[in-house]
């Protein structure tokens, strides 16, 4: 018998209960806090080095002419126009624009850049052509798969509309 348990037997116990395994629990709680510590420290980490850029430049500015957003806002939703968004099969952005009644948008003038959502800013700009009544082709393709932002202003019938869909290119 050692000292150690010798006191323990004096003090009412067994040498058995010197040994409970509730002596390594102050232990555990010490490990599972430096476990969430180093999680942590991790994703700080990766969020600060994988950022690709600014969220936005001119959020200040914005919020100085915010009431002008939302009036564009509620004229384009007053216009009725719908714009449907995706790639055909040679990765070539498609758009339908229609307006208020479900008829296509004919003789559109379009503005449009493609944009990466996440990783490496990544922007390409593209031209439509028109091939059936509302139904515009981008003339260039997209030289990726996954997903893409397309920032589009169209100009029809004397009113002005601008809107972002995601696309998927296959």
């Amino acid at each position: 018998m050692r000292y150690n348990d010798g006191l323990q037997v004096l003090r009412g116990g067994t040498p058995e209960e010197a040994r409970s395994g509730w002596r390594w629990f102050p232990w555990a709680i010490a490990a599972a806090m430096l476990a969430v510590i180093a999680v942590n420290a991790g994703m700080m980490w990766a969020a600060m080095h994988t950022f690709p850029g600014q969220a936005g430049s001119d959020g200040f500015d914005l919020s100085n002419r915010y009431d002008r957003v939302i009036d564009r806002v509620q004229q384009q939703a007053a216009l009725g126009w719908s714009v449907q968004a995706d790639a055909d099969a040679e990765r070539h952005p498609v758009l339908l624009l229609r307006g208020r009644s479900g008829v296509q948008l004919t003789g559109a003038v379009l503005h449009a850049t493609a944009e990466r959502p996440v990783g490496p800013k990544h922007a390409t700009a593209l031209v439509f052509r028109e091939t059936a009544p509302g139904h515009y082709v981008a003339t260039a393709a997209l030289d990726e798969r996954g997903q893409w932002d397309v920032l589009l202003s169209a100009s029809a019938q004397g009113h002005n509309y601008t809107t972002t869909r995601r696309i998927l290119v296959q």
